[in-house]
């Protein structure tokens, strides 16, 4: 790796490791800070990303380096590291020998990480429910209606049952009390009180991952940050209900999936996606924007249409909603970058 290229690496597993030192991940934290001094040293963390200079934040390098490794420890093939990790019941020790386990899987599977930087994270973050069933209740107070769920950028599809999940707001719990998921402080100011119906369920992922095999569990929880139980406890609730609840998934580009939608009579139909954008190519982002102004171009009063996404906008996350035929285009709120809590009223 050239020493430009080098210190551009280093910089951005740095910003990484802030970043989840913030979100409350000290293990991670401390391991990407770590390893941004490896790429600086030209250790083996170095040569696993020698391919990856050019790669922008959004591709989140750093990411894939962890939840490869992560996968590694999960799957029972990076013991030493396993005995530090909570998600496999291990206990994090002094950073230096929780590094130097780190270090060696990287060093002795280099093949393996590798290959893994090739996969986006596929984090199908279970809290981003918090900001889809609120948003979906908006709607509901708009136009009373059965809503179409059409997620692109779905993964395995974990959050197309905002329905089904227990939350608490302001005054208290909502939703089913048997709901294996839910989601304590999700809410902080007004949602409207109205009754969301979804008739339908529809996921799209160039990647889609199966949450009902192995692998597919396995990939998922790759990419929950191994010292946050309260992720982990979520996505494990979220794939018994994907088991009870099934969806439809389809590989296919965003683009492409909102391009062969049509309005439906007496439904909303809503397109999501959380924190995708940011991993599509800029012609793709561009060729999504147009294939939505066409489906809400078809919308009629009748047959209304919406777009509600949580995304990054200028330094915070937004809960956007746009709406057809009405042409109306709001921020809802502002939520954490894993959905919870959202703030709604927050423009």
């Amino acid at each position: 790796m050239a020493p430009a290229g080098a210190a551009a690496v280093a910089a951005h597993v740095r910003r990484q490791a802030g970043w989840c030192a913030d979100l409350g991940s000290p293990l991670y934290a401390a391991l990407l800070a770590r390893a941004a001094d490896d790429v600086d040293a030209g250790g083996p963390v170095a040569e696993a990303l020698a391919d990856h200079e050019g790669d922008p934040d959004d591709d989140a390098l750093a990411l894939r380096l962890a939840g490869t490794v992560h996968r590694l420890v999960l799957a029972r093939e990076a013991p030493a590291l396993a005995l530090h990790y909570p998600s496999v019941g291990g206990t994090p020790g002094p950073p230096e020998q929780v590094w130097g386990a780190f270090r060696d899987v990287v060093a002795q599977r280099l093949p393996a990480v590798r290959a893994g930087l090739a996969s986006a994270p596929q984090t199908n973050e279970v809290g981003r429910s918090a900001p889809l069933l609120g948003g979906l209740r908006h709607l509901a107070a708009r136009a009373p209606l059965p809503v179409r769920l059409v997620e692109v950028g779905s993964s395995a599809g974990l959050n197309l049952r905002p329905d089904l999940v227990r939350v608490q707001g302001d005054d208290g719990w909502e939703g089913p009390r048997a709901s294996p998921v839910a989601l304590p402080g999700a809410w902080r100011g007004p949602v409207p009180r109205a009754g969301v119906r979804v008739v339908e369920r529809r996921g799209s992922d160039v990647a889609p991952v199966d949450p009902a095999t192995t692998q597919g569990r396995l990939r998922l929880t790759a990419y929950v940050w191994p010292d946050m139980a309260e992720r982990l406890a979520r996505l494990r609730g979220a794939l018994e209900l994907a088991r009870r609840a099934p969806a439809r998934l389809e590989r296919s580009g965003a683009a492409a999936a909102v391009s062969a939608l049509r309005p439906a009579e007496g439904a909303w139909t809503v397109v999501h996606h959380s924190v995708v954008r940011q991993y599509l190519p800029p012609a793709e982002r561009d060729a999504l924007d147009a294939a939505l102004e066409a489906l809400g171009g078809a919308a009629s009063p009748a047959s209304p249409v919406a777009h509600l996404a949580l995304e990054p906008e200028g330094g915070r996350f937004v809960v956007r909603l746009r709406t057809w035929p009405d042409g109306d285009d709001a921020v809802l709120g502002t939520a954490a970058p894993h959905g919870v809590p959202v703030r709604w009223g927050d423009g």
